[in-house]
């Protein structure tokens, strides 16, 4: 059952609430839409404490991201073999985070001009098919306000098929380093020993590694784990890391959920 109450809650307290404070039922099914491969990687931690509750997690990476990958790094250079460079490396942090591998799926959805995910009706109705089929009790994905083009687009037509699903579902919108305007409703602070889990997980990322070495100076993995340090020093963390999201009720009239079991 979804804890409307306690989200209300801490809405109109207007103070970000641990997620592991929330009281989630293991029996919620999750659904990671990530605009990219390795968006699943940035929120780990928290999903980690999901999948040790016991809830099911799907992750569908919805574009190949291969605007990501150098030149240099694939052989030809061409989209398609930069796409399924990605793919491997987000089945590799998967395979290594203990996602079982009937849970994780590639849209391969056509991307823009831009080389970012295209915004289309096709797109749009593959997004609220895969949401109708998984069915999910909370949905995870970057915020919109954000400035990187395939957030901003995945964003929009994840929001329009929660509002078409007709169902309860909470939408659970990671901060990410290229957000802009931002709510911190909930956070997952975490230690090094986690981080350091994370950074490994991240690794696994090796076109994202050395892009981020070449470009900016510094790793992948020093990238999203020194801007985790950042959010948990702007909320006043004890805990030196921190994963922060802004919640989102779609169908709150519909409430209670109960999620059996089984999976449809």
């Amino acid at each position: 059952m979804l804890p409307t109450a306690t989200l209300n809650a801490l809405r109109a307290d207007n103070h970000p609430a641990p997620v592991a404070s929330i009281g989630f039922s293991p029996l919620l099914r999750l659904l990671v839409l990530a605009p990219h491969p390795d968006d699943f990687d940035a929120i780990a931690i928290t999903l980690r404490g999901f999948q040790a509750r016991g809830n099911d997690i799907h992750v569908a990476v919805m574009s190949g991201g291969s605007k990501g990958v150098q030149d240099s790094y694939a052989s030809p250079p061409s989209r398609e073999r930069k796409a399924r460079l990605r793919e491997q490396e987000q089945i590799n942090s998967c395979s290594f985070f203990g996602l079982p591998p009937d849970r994780l799926g590639f849209l391969r959805l056509p991307e823009a001009p831009d080389g970012e995910l295209g915004h289309d009706v096709p797109n749009a109705a593959r997004v609220r098919q895969l949401i109708s089929e998984i069915s999910p009790d909370i949905l995870f994905l970057p915020y919109g306000d954000d400035s990187n083009s395939g957030h901003r687009r995945a964003f929009d037509m994840a929001r329009a098929a929660a509002r078409d699903l007709g169902r309860p579902l909470l939408a659970l919108y990671n901060k990410d380093a290229k957000t802009l305007s931002f709510r911190s409703d909930l956070y997952t602070g975490f230690d090094e020993t986690r981080a350091n889990w994370k950074r490994t997980l991240l690794r696994f990322h090796d076109t994202q590694q050395k892009r981020n070495i070449e470009v900016r100076g510094h790793g992948f993995d020093d990238r999203i784990l020194g801007f985790n340090r950042e959010l948990a020093r702007q909320l006043g963390l004890e805990a030196p890391y921190a994963e922060v999201f802004q919640a989102e009720l779609f169908h709150a009239d519909r409430l209670p959920l109960q999620r059996s079991t089984s999976h449809s």
